[in-house]
């Protein structure tokens, strides 16, 4: 059996788009006016979708159900495997002790709050999100500055600001690795072609934020002439740090972005301050600034450090060796070890789905199936590197293998509400694809024409404040960026990444992340305060995104990979 998708089941394009957006409009409504859990918002969502599949596109029962399940296996695999895993990495370096080596590290580094600001809040923060992602590093960075002495909520607004350089890369890739596996049939490109075209897209756009992600961050924390006076710094961590991410993005993995780029970072201010420190200690109102000595900050933050970082050491050759294939070409069979790994990989079509939908034209130019495939990379999946990374670096610090299980466990208590919802939107994006909604949505969009780019990168705005993650924003509206793209004759790829690095900006407003910041340090009921202080910001910064976006479509055509 067949069933042929009807873009305009309404009559009429907008009517059509706004049913079609009904699951979106009742997953905005519930996480922000409601305010219901993620879980249960998406589980609305998720009703809703199904409702709108089968009644308004009049889809088949059992192909709708089809849809929905496949999207939730995709969301066990391709997002929450690596999502929990990376967790889980984190975890067994706070279970046996690690990370507290870590804090003493950063702690000793500088007694000057912009600098303690610069190496926590920016540098470590984006590596805690390119190791874990979600909300980890908002509340651990803005935990670790509020013990140091930092005002509380300032210490999350700092946190929810510098979150923004890392996010597109997110936890070991895992948002541009589901865009790839999402779209990469829409554009006829194989999962992994297609997410390091998105990467190097990515890679492409938000370095030029991540520049001055640095100094903006001083500026709010301590006043544009305050952070004048430590513009050395400000310039070297965004420029190693930026550098970093557009080399990492493009040449080598987009798994490792994030690490190799924050520890750019952290070195580049370590070589820095065994030259050169601030002529004055600046700290908050009422603490009396004091002369520091050329190699303070060098000497404090040299103690220790290898010891510290070794699982990070250890986290980033697993990943490496396991994407030696991708970054150097033509090695012998005994040395790839990325084909090796790549055999284990088990492809098959979802039966009951795979070429039962048909699209047509103008989504594509005549009658096509719509496959179904779904590919369980085992070996090579990040998160089965990091389940590896995190059992070697536990033993390497001394974990008994009952320890590493208890850690084990307890991530899985702990992540359980964000990993049904992490099912649950997949599964709403799949059941969107395949009735046709998505496709509908598209068509709409490609309206806006010329301003598209624009456009493309608030919706990804708006789906990270709605979900708080850019992988699930990736899941609802990357294919249908790509369709948007493909109907306006604009490129795909530069669709699909604005909505990444679009959706970057949406991080440091989205309830759930204003919540956990809150949490995190004890201010429960602060999230009303902590939305007016970053909400401008958000929007301000999503328009830059939108601009580069703007002009690599028309003028900077050759930034497109």
């Amino acid at each position: 059996m067949t069933w042929i998708q009807d873009y305009q089941p309404a009559g009429g394009l907008w009517v059509s788009a706004l049913l079609a957006a009904l699951p979106i409009i009742v997953l905005l409504v519930a996480l922000g006016v409601v305010k219901l859990s993620a879980h249960l918002s998406a589980a609305l969502a998720l009703v809703t979708a199904l409702g709108v599949a089968l009644l308004l596109y009049r889809m088949p029962v059992g192909l709708a159900l089809d849809s929905a399940v496949m999207g939730v296996v995709f969301g066990v695999w391709s997002v929450a495997w690596i999502a929990f895993h990376a967790v889980y990495f984190h975890n067994v370096t706070v279970t046996t002790g690690r990370f507290d080596s870590i804090k003493r590290v950063l702690a000793g580094f500088s007694e000057d709050r912009r600098l303690q600001a610069l190496l926590i809040a920016f540098s470590f923060g984006a590596l805690l999100e390119g190791v874990a992602g979600g909300g980890s590093p908002i509340a651990i960075t803005a935990a670790m500055m509020a013990a140091l002495g930092f005002p509380p909520v300032k210490a999350v607004v700092l946190a929810l600001l510098a979150n923004t350089a890392p996010v597109a890369f997110g936890g070991l890739g895992n948002p541009l690795i589901v865009l790839g596996r999402l779209t990469g049939p829409i554009m006829h490109l194989k999962p992994e072609d297609a997410t390091a075209a998105f990467s190097s897209m990515v890679g492409r756009q938000v370095p030029f934020l991540a520049v001055i992600i640095p100094a903006f961050l001083i500026v709010v924390l301590a006043g544009w002439k305050k952070m004048l006076e430590v513009w050395p710094a400000v310039v070297t961590a965004g420029l190693a740090f930026a550098f970093m991410q557009f080399a990492a993005s493009n040449y080598i993995s987009a798994s490792l972005v994030d690490v190799l780029a924050a520890l750019a970072a952290m070195a580049a201010l370590y070589v820095l301050t065994r030259f050169w420190q601030p002529k004055t200690v600046w700290r908050f109102e009422g603490e009396e600034p004091v002369k520091t000595s050329a190699s303070l900050g060098a000497a404090k933050a040299e103690r220790g450090a290898l010891y510290a970082w070794t699982p990070y050491v250890i986290l980033i050759l697993a990943i490496f060796l396991s994407r030696i294939g991708t970054i150097f070409a033509h090695l012998p069979v005994w040395l790839d070890l990325t084909k090796l790994l790549h055999k284990a990989d088990w492809v098959f079509a979802w039966p009951g789905l795979h070429n039962h939908v048909i699209q047509h034209a103008p989504i594509t130019p005549k009658d096509t199936p719509y496959a179904a495939t779904f590919t369980v990379d085992f070996l090579f999946s990040p998160g089965t590197v990091a389940l590896i990374a995190a059992v070697i670096a536990g033993f390497a610090m001394g974990a008994r293998p009952k320890q590493l299980v208890r850690t084990y466990r307890a991530t899985l208590h702990q992540m359980r509400w964000a990993l049904a919802t992490i099912f649950m939107i997949l599964a709403i994006a799949f059941v969107m694809n395949y009735s046709g909604a998505t496709q509908t949505l598209g068509l709409a969009l490609a309206t806006t024409g010329v301003l598209f780019p624009i456009f493309s990168a608030y919706i990804g705005w708006l789906g990270v404040f709605l979900t708080g993650s850019d992988a699930s924003t990736n899941s609802l509206f990357g294919p249908m960026q790509v369709i948007s793209a493909q109907q306006l004759h604009l490129n795909p790829v530069l669709a699909g990444a604005t909505n990444t690095s679009g959706g970057v900006m949406g991080k440091m407003i989205s309830p759930q992340n204003l919540s956990i910041g809150a949490t995190a340090i004890g201010q429960s009921g602060k999230e009303g305060s902590l939305l007016r202080q970053t909400f401008l910001w958000s929007l301000a910064l999503t328009a830059v995104v939108g601009v580069i976006s703007l002009l690599q479509a028309t003028v900077l055509g050759f930034m497109i990979p």
